[in-house]
């Protein structure tokens, strides 16, 4: 197999150089899961305005088909912006990215309703959220690959933590929009006109990305770009099929759990526990800020421990605590110990999401870094995390909702496995 040994390109930066490199990396990731995330929180004011002829309950159902569209394109984003990645640059897949982004927010935006177009209404909403889904399909193997590679030795967790600070903070950001904009605007302007200017912000902010992201240095070396070999799926699957496996596995394991805890959580404080919608916000958004700190403390522990330690960490304690922390909840009627509780659950999460992306970087070659770790997330992320508020409330409303905490821990049993197979993090620095 063909293993480039090459000096990085970026050999020569300096820390502050790769400090504002993360930033403007990490700055695309933020806009990037920000739109995605207003799209939910505001479909609710949206939906009529494309779905007309229907019920509410059947409005948010369509928009939320829509929702699932873009979704399911995240694996064909990793696959095309991974060969772009390899081919042609980390940098210049993360600006096409972000402009797409930045075109599919401006679009919904100004799109008009089906009082005015009709039915191209809602197939355009439908295919500028497919076009965004391929976007933050891409966006997570390129940055993933690019904050590895920029990184200092030692220090390598430590900044690529910053993916999840900016994944989490763009929900966060989507959240605050919602409630900013609900106080300041009447509900009845929020439905006509209010719940277009999210989108405008998305696409702002994405200007701002796009800037950042200019000025960034690439990070593969043109020998590794013109290999034969750079990029090819082909040949990712017949010499590296083993490690993308390992990838898809682990990030079921970790997505599950991510959305379980963060997305599907604030359902269960409502559905389940039987707190209002407002104490559940708070509290998540709370217990979200946490998680947002505790991203850099757990990639910090992970340059002392290894990856391999940090990732055993998770698959055990999510085999161990999910079914008693998601039990207990209910019982409990201490507000403060709901929080806590959450925010164990989230510790837990952190030592998977602070390294995920670095983890599985350095599984693969520098000549397909980017597909080897872009593909097989998206796959694993689109079935199991993109999976999991629809089997939760399934088993629910079938009766067997402790079954869905079983199934979360069982996805501890399996990461676990993999974990074991993986090679230290000083064998895995050879590649």
């Amino acid at each position: 197999m063909n293993k480039l040994n090459v000096t990085s390109p970026v050999t020569g930066l300096n820390e502050l150089q790769r400090i504002r490199a993360i930033v403007g990396a990490s700055s695309g990731n933020l806009v990037e899961w920000f739109d995605f995330y207003v799209y939910s929180f505001f479909s609710i004011y949206f939906a009529h305005t494309f779905f007309p002829h229907s019920d509410s309950t059947t409005q948010l159902l369509q928009t939320a088909g829509v929702f699932a569209a873009g979704f399911l394109m995240r694996p064909i984003g990793g696959w095309l912006f991974g060969f772009i990645g390899d081919r042609f640059g980390r940098k210049k897949s993360m600006l096409i990215s972000v402009y797409m982004m930045c075109f599919g927010s401006l679009v919904i935006a100004c799109l008009p309703g089906y009082d005015r177009i009709g039915l191209v209404a809602p197939i355009l909403l439908l295919l500028v959220r497919m076009l965004q889904g391929l976007s933050v399909g891409g966006e997570y193997g390129a940055s993933a690959t690019y904050m590895s590679e920029i990184a200092t030795e030692g220090k390598k967790g430590f900044y690529s933590s910053f993916q999840y600070v900016t994944l989490i903070g763009g929900q966060l950001m989507a959240v605050l929009t919602v409630v900013i904009l609900q106080h300041i605007i009447s509900d009845e302007n929020l439905h006509r006109w209010g719940w277009r200017i999210p989108f405008l912000i998305g696409a702002g902010l994405s200007i701002i990305a796009l800037w950042l992201r200019k000025s960034l240095h690439e990070t593969s070396d043109e020998q590794q770009r013109i290999d034969k070999h750079a990029g090819s799926l082909s040949y990712l699957l017949r010499f590296h099929w083993r490690p993308f496996i390992k990838v898809i596995g682990i990030t079921a394991g970790g997505s599950l759990s991510f959305y379980t805890f963060t997305t599907y959580m604030q359902k269960y404080l409502i559905n389940t526990i039987g707190l209002d919608a407002k104490t559940s916000s708070m509290l998540m958004t709370g217990a979200l800020l946490a998680f947002m700190v505790l991203q850099p403390l757990a990639g910090a522990l992970s340059d002392k421990i290894g990856r391999k330690a940090s990732v055993i960490i998770f698959a055990v304690c999510l085999l161990l605590f999910t079914v008693p922390i998601m039990s207990y909840l209910p019982v409990s009627h201490n507000l403060g110990v709901v929080f806590l509780l959450i925010f164990l659950a989230l510790v837990i999460c952190s030592f998977y999401t602070a390294i995920s992306g670095l983890l599985k970087a350095e599984l693969f070659p520098p000549q397909l870094r980017a597909l080897g770790v872009g593909l097989p997330y998206a796959i694993g992320n689109a079935i199991f995390g993109g999976s999991a508020e629809f089997v939760a409330l399934s088993l629910k409303q079938s009766g067997h909702e402790s079954s869905f905490f079983w199934y979360v821990a069982a996805m501890g049993v399996v990461v676990l496995l993999i974990s074991l197979t993986l090679p230290n993090k000083e064998k895995v620095e050879r590649l």
